[in-house]
């Protein structure tokens, strides 16, 4: 289609509009979708996510559901005769989510297996050059197992216990209260920082560790990270997040 809004528009604001439009179809671009489940789930269960990798964000909520909204988008950029081949790429990271019992929920991150020459020296898998955005509500009591692959991970507002861990990234754990929590944190390349006292931060020759021991207390993060840095931080307080 040729673009010709001078010829056949009046209106500044039309005209602005159209440039605008031919510019989104005529460049290439960065392709993305979106896609949001819910699905009901009891307070107080366990949910593990598996296989995730690019952004994980896993929030504390009061409703007695856990809301997936998964964003995948190609981190290179495609012309618009391009279209089909960057759908095929989207189309291949699939989230799939499984009742595994009445109290325990999986929630999947798939990749395509990796078929090229250096295949053997590689992951055994790849992303396609696309980035997924996994944007997580759950019930705030929950329980999380979290492997998380790369990339950056976030939970906060979660009170029941966390277990969670990355082979590269960036993981910050909002801790909704001041406990007791029985902290175990530990990077293999990279720092721990924590607003809570524990028994101090080990510093090794490359990694981190941090422990805090609260006894008689159910509520156990357990962190680790392979190269990249762990922080743990405690909420504000519900009126003054509102306030600021």
């Amino acid at each position: 289609m040729i673009c010709r809004p001078a010829a056949v528009l009046a209106g500044l604001g039309v005209f602005s509009a159209t440039l605008a439009w031919c510019a989104e179809e005529a460049f290439p671009h960065s392709f993305e979708t979106t896609t949001t489940e819910r699905t009901s789930f009891s307070p107080g269960g366990t949910i593990r996510l598996i296989g995730s990798y690019g952004y994980l964000s896993v929030d504390g909520w009061d409703q007695p559901q856990v809301e997936i909204t998964v964003i995948k988008s190609t981190d290179n950029f495609f012309e618009p005769r391009q279209e089909e081949e960057a759908k095929r790429r989207l189309d291949l990271i699939h989230v799939t989510t499984e009742h595994t019992s009445a109290t325990e929920l999986s929630i999947t991150t798939t990749r395509p297996p990796r078929h090229n020459t250096w295949a053997h020296l590689l992951p055994r898998t790849t992303t396609e050059g696309v980035t997924v955005d996994l944007q997580i509500h759950v019930p705030r009591d929950s329980r999380l197992v979290i492997h998380h692959d790369m990339g950056y991970l976030w939970v906060s507002d979660v009170t029941g216990e966390i277990e969670a861990d990355s082979h590269t990234g960036d993981m910050i754990v909002m801790l909704p209260d001041p406990g007791p929590y029985s902290i175990d944190a530990k990077t293999h390349l990279g720092s721990v920082t924590s607003d809570f006292a524990g028994h101090g931060i080990k510093q090794f020759v490359f990694g981190t560790s941090f422990a805090h021991d609260a006894e008689s207390t159910p509520r156990r993060v357990h962190l680790r990270m392979g190269r990249g840095s762990i922080t743990i931080k405690q909420s504000p307080p519900p009126e003054f997040a509102t306030k600021n």
